[in-house]
């Protein structure tokens, strides 16, 4: 059996989510870690965009972190949270702020200068949304309950993001949900093996991993 390749980079947010995906629904590949300032050739071939994960079918193509999580869930997994109908529309509005208006004020944050803006500004307006999301979440410990849902993989990276960027301002903060879920999330079995370190894909050697 051919097994899909997943190309990665250990510390981008979409492969992580894509990586915790996978995870859950058991659905093996071959993973190929890479740098993004050293793209390979066998993935711009597959995927001009240059960004990752990009999964490799024999027969298709998926380089969109959404497109990816939901192939892997495309069947009931019994250990993620199953949502009612209103938690999939709460769901999928959040996913939509995070991945859009979130994203944009948090690389303007954490790198101003590249952008040539003012990272407080764009910080503050992080702030906002996530003390719009501290009011609607009661984590407990995850966002609907006791099993991980895909909210929860897909916008805790990018807060993870905010964190890193300027730990001492993040946990001063009033938002103890929104710390307390992030602290649950780094100390999980699921965050340690999606952040499990491989060494670097070499085309040469043809070293990917069987992953997970």
């Amino acid at each position: 059996m051919t097994l899909p390749i997943l190309y990665s980079f250990r510390r981008c947010p979409y492969a992580m989510r894509a990586r915790m995906a996978l995870i859950l629904a058991s659905k093996k590949c071959e993973l190929r870690e890479i740098l993004l300032k050293n793209k390979p050739e066998e993935m711009l071939k597959i995927s001009s965009k240059g960004t990752v994960p990009v999964l490799q079918f024999q027969d298709r193509v998926l380089d969109e972190s959404l497109d990816i999580i939901s192939w892997a869930m495309e069947t009931h997994i019994s250990n993620v949270h199953s949502y009612s109908a209103a938690e999939e529309i709460f769901s999928a509005e959040l996913i939509h702020l995070f991945d859009t208006k979130f994203k944009y004020h948090l690389d303007r944050y954490k790198y101003a200068s590249r952008y040539g803006e003012d990272p407080k500004l764009h910080r503050q307006e992080c702030k906002i949304i996530l003390d719009c999301l501290e009011s609607k979440i009661d984590p407990r410990p995850w966002i609907f309950g006791k099993q991980v849902s895909l909210l929860d993989i897909a916008i805790l990276p990018f807060i993870r993001q905010c964190r890193i960027a300027n730990p001492n301002w993040f946990f001063a903060q009033k938002f103890p949900n929104v710390i307390n879920l992030l602290d649950y999330f780094e100390k999980s079995d699921l965050f340690a093996q999606a952040m499990q370190k491989y060494e670097l894909w070499d085309p040469a050697k043809n070293n990917g991993n069987i992953f997970p």
